[in-house]
């Protein structure tokens, strides 16, 4: 059982009747302005996520855009600390050969690819 989860923490469960193995569970901030640590708090989301990655030995990991939906945390500024933060902590899951920026929206993809291209050269 989980017993909840802290804004910007994360949590591992087996993945079940999904095809994933595992389930990482993370909880985003809510945008309130941004004078509330709403980004550490985001970033938090994914590091927490890369180590329980590293720790589990998982080989790939799938993100939405955690927050940018009923949290209204901007879109821009979420995908770049997304990108960013996730890119930081591959070296805490040295394991982990694929990352998926799962997006549901035109818009949202765009942004992700255009951070990956600020962090790591021309998306493939």
């Amino acid at each position: 059982m989980l017993h909840g989860c802290k804004t910007g923490d994360a949590k591992i469960t087996k993945g079940y009747r999904l095809k994933a193995a595992h389930v990482i569970h993370t909880v985003g901030p809510v945008w309130n302005g941004g004078t509330l640590g709403e980004d550490d708090l985001l970033a938090s989301c994914y590091r927490r996520s890369m180590e329980l990655c590293g720790k589990h030995g998982l080989t790939s990991v799938a993100f939405p855009a955690i927050s940018t939906g009923i949290f209204r945390f901007p879109a821009d500024r979420a995908a770049d600390i997304a990108v960013r933060t996730t890119i930081e902590g591959l070296s805490a899951a040295p394991s982990v050969t694929r990352v998926v920026f799962c997006c549901f929206a035109e818009p949202s993809a765009r942004l992700h690819a255009e951070a990956m291209e600020r962090y790591s050269g021309p998306c493939a």
